[in-house]
């Protein structure tokens, strides 16, 4: 199963800058067996864990995120980019390597102690899911594990992650 994800997975040089190898995962969203793989072993792993939301990171985690809790009988809670929530939020910022950005989630999105599982398709250096972390963690969550389709290794996103708890990646390059 792994072999044919990893088969759909488009590598595009130079994007979005030089230097850059992009893992698209697009070709893999669009066949509907390698879809379907996708959620089957994030659920496979996650099934036995008591959660009560998953936390979708804007864009490519909302379109894993939201079937996979369908699948675990749970909601979704929406970490997006500045001005696309509607209703009360926090904010936290994180850096870049060309500069900084932000992640927002309603600030009635969690209650106290709820289990949290962060979804998103790619982990490189945390930044965006260490965002995350703190987002759930200022709303009181408790994060299960942050989980990624796809790990870059070597650029320490693992390590950053870690003080929050279990990092979880299916596939590496």
């Amino acid at each position: 199963m792994y072999d044919e994800i990893k088969q759909h997975i488009r590598a595009v040089k130079d994007f979005p800058k030089p230097g850059i190898i992009f893992r698209d995962i697009t070709p893999a969203l669009a066949d509907a067996t390698c879809l379907q793989h996708i959620v089957d072993i994030f659920y496979n792993r996650f099934k036995g864990e008591k959660i009560d939301k998953v936390a979708v990171i804007e864009s490519r985690g909302f379109l894993l995120g939201a079937p996979l809790a369908c699948k675990l009988g749970c909601g979704i809670v929406l970490l997006r980019k500045p001005g696309k929530l509607p209703s009360e939020k926090i904010k936290e910022y994180y850096d870049l390597e060309y500069g900084s950005a932000a992640l927002e989630i309603h600030s009635d999105s969690l209650k106290i102690g709820e289990r949290v599982l962060i979804v998103d398709d790619l982990l490189a250096t945390g930044g965006t899911a260490e965002a995350a972390c703190k987002l759930i963690k200022r709303l009181k969550g408790e994060i299960v594990a942050t989980s990624f389709l796809i790990e870059l290794s070597g650029l320490g996103g693992t390590a950053k992650l870690s003080p929050y708890g279990n990092v979880v990646s299916f596939l590496k390059y």
